[in-house]
């Protein structure tokens, strides 16, 4: 038997559940990047990166390279980056709505404050 899309869409969605993992993905949708590099932009300890690089690997969202002793890393499809773009501009949109939310709670606290 199968395993349904939505529970594999599941375990997509539980992969990306990392800030460090969206931070490393994010950075290679703009390149290919050495681990090296990664390491201060991605700020945390080279053994964490490598784990959470490990898992990247195991669900086949970045692929490897090597030259010498440098490892690079690049995204295995660009759909990654489509869909970190798409995100993006969710969040932007919920942020959006927030914050005239709060704009909106805001003013209506300054109308209901009685005069000092």
């Amino acid at each position: 038997m199968s395993t349904p899309l939505y529970q594999l869409k599941a375990e997509f969605f539980k992969t990306l559940g990392h800030p460090a993992r969206i931070r490393v993905l994010e950075l290679l949708s703009e390149r290919e990047h050495a681990v090296a590099e990664m390491l201060p932009e991605v700020g945390i300890e080279p053994a964490h990166l490598s784990q959470q690089l490990a898992v990247l690997r195991r669900a086949n969202l970045v692929a490897t390279r090597k030259e010498g002793s440098t490892v690079y890393y690049s995204l295995t499809s660009p759909y990654v980056a489509e869909l970190l773009r798409v995100a993006r501009t969710i969040l932007s949109g919920v942020l959006a709505g927030q914050a005239e939310l709060l704009a909106d709670l805001q003013a209506a606290q300054t109308e209901a404050k009685p005069p000092s």
